[in-house]
């Protein structure tokens, strides 16, 4: 064997140690992510950054949607038949389902029908002993009146559940795919109640997903690692990592840089760059969101439909959407959903720049003078509000040719959504982000009475006429009937302005080349148990 030299070895060595290193950081995957978790027990929240921290990580449902499809397909259900009358959905649970082994807890069994129940139980019976626990309650149960329409849950043995509903309801087998329908184990939650630590669950989940939570630093990073077990097969990156990153800019910097492989949501206007560098790759797709601004109805003056029309009226709406989205980065929003989405009403026309006819209407209100009030917005940026203090400033710049005092006020992210739903604003910036590709899901969690009962309407709005329209469309099963119905359900949320409704947004995603297997969801969801590094 032939001998080297001192400063040969060296060079080996250091050789070897660069090699072991790029092969450790191609095991990992880090996606600068645009905001932090509210927390990981899912079924308190409804924010989009957190369903992609627990739901599409360490959470798992029965069932859940194809790859960048709306399309429902089987997960922990393998199978399931629905009643002819449409009143009972059975699932057939996949057998040998493992949950996570972790530092704080060791499961004894596989999945079985008890956690199924207990998952439910938890949210629609206020007698279940965990039903107090979370402090938010349960956003999209109370929202879309999960306990008024399912009657019970039976158990028929350890791996079939039968739902049992009082009424048809069209987008159910859907529903059961969002992320408030989340399988836990039942099996630490009676660990957790028996040691009297139930905030644990909110800390420290356990799942059957693709990856293992292993630890939160607040408001920097979320890490985790690859479940060996998965019953779909292990992920090929060993390591997930969450860098939190609320600025754009920034985001767009680390991913040049190589110090994250994913950036979500860049910037409409900096895409051109993006596609240009020959190291980066851009996805981009027609999703399902909805960028707006929730109008507080519960606060006066903005419970006088003529004031929330003179808000409407007086914005520049195309001026705000070639600030935020450039060219072709976003349609402008007439109502709730986009046009893409069946039930849509080609025969609505949003509202006007018309100044003049906005001050008047402000006039035959009682408000020659104007007045006050606040204007919420978040900072960094998402998807749906790429620049938040630009769009506020617009705004309240536009309020002001009217007589309006605006007030910008920002808050984070979470303690935006908090506050919100508290009822503590009078206009808030927000979005969302269709669930499952259902009409009815834009409007039921949002602007439905018992949404803004929970909180989960930002409009506080409740209008009756409004409310049967979408009840009965949830009910029928033929499409083009719910069509009809919607339209005129959109009709009245038009007329009853109880948002100025802004954008729907083209979603973005940039990428190192080197990443393979990332695919974009029509409801802004990401997943990431399928991606892979050379």
């Amino acid at each position: 064997m032939p001998k080297h030299s001192p400063l040969l070895r060296l060079l080996l060595v250091a050789a070897l140690a660069a090699a072991s290193q790029v092969h450790a950081a191609s095991d990992s995957l880090v996606v600068c992510s645009e905001a932090s978790p509210e927390g990981f027990d899912i079924v308190q929240y409804t924010a989009a950054t957190t369903a992609d921290a627990a739901a599409e990580t360490v959470l798992e449902r029965l069932v859940q949607f194809a790859p960048g499809s709306a399309e429902v397909v089987p997960a922990l259900a393998e199978r399931w038949e629905i009643a002819q009358d449409g009143l009972s959905y059975t699932f057939h649970l996949r057998r040998g389902v493992k949950f996570h082994d972790t530092a704080w807890f060791s499961p004894s069994r596989a999945l079985d029908a008890d956690d199924v129940l207990w998952s439910f139980q938890r949210q629609l019976d206020p007698k279940h002993a965990w039903h107090g626990s979370s402090l938010r309650g349960y956003p999209y149960a109370e929202a879309m009146g999960m306990a008024q329409l399912i009657e019970r849950i039976e158990k028929l043995d350890a791996h079939r559940v039968r739902f049992v509903l009082r009424h048809p309801e069209a987008p159910f087998l859907a529903n059961m795919a969002m992320a408030f329908a989340s399988i836990y184990s039942a099996e630490y939650a009676e660990q957790l109640l028996a040691a009297g630590n139930t905030e644990q669950l909110n800390r420290l989940p356990v799942g059957t997903g693709p990856f293992i939570f292993e630890r939160y630093a607040k408001d920097a990073q979320v890490r985790y690692r690859a479940n060996p077990a998965y019953w779909d097969g292990a992920p090929r990156i060993g390591k997930l990592i969450f860098a939190i990153t609320p600025e754009p800019n920034v985001r767009q910097q680390k991913l040049k840089a190589g110090d994250c492989q994913i950036a979500l949501y860049p910037r409409p206007v900096d895409i051109p760059a993006l596609k240009a560098d020959p190291d980066l790759q851009v996805l981009e797709l027609d999703s399902l969101l909805t960028a707006y601004i929730g109008i507080n109805t519960r606060r006066p003056p903005l419970d006088d439909v003529r004031v929330r029309q003179a808000l409407n009226l007086a914005f520049d709406k195309d001026a705000y959407l070639r600030a935020q989205y450039g060219e072709g980065g976003a349609s402008p929003a007439v109502a709730p959903y986009p046009a893409t989405l069946w039930g849509h009403d080609p025969q609505l026309q949003g509202w006007p720049r018309d100044v003049e006819r906005a001050r008047q209407l402000l006039v035959e209100a009682g408000h020659p003078e104007g007045f006050k009030l606040s204007i919420w917005t978040r900072p960094g940026g998402g998807p749906t509000n790429p620049n938040p203090g630009i769009g506020a400033q617009m705004l309240q710049a536009d309020l002001a040719a009217i007589g309006i005092d605006a007030d910008i006020r920002v808050f984070e992210w979470g303690e935006l959504i908090k506050r919100a739903k508290n009822g503590e604003h009078d206009l808030v910036f927000m979005g969302w982000a269709g669930d499952n590709g259902d009409p009815d899901n834009f409007l039921t969690p949002n602007l439905s009475c018992a949404a803004a009962e929970s909180g989960e309407n930002q409009a506080g709005w409740c209008n009756a006429a409004f409310d049967r329209l979408i009840t009965q469309a949830r009910q029928v099963a033929d499409q083009a009937t719910r069509a009809a119905l919607y339209r005129q359900a959109l009709a009245i949320f038009h007329e009853q302005a109880p948002w100025i409704a802004l954008a729907h947004p083209r979603q973005f995603s940039a990428l190192r080349k080197d990443v393979r297997g990332f695919v974009l969801s029509p409801m802004g969801s990401n997943n990431y148990a399928r991606v892979s590094r050379p």
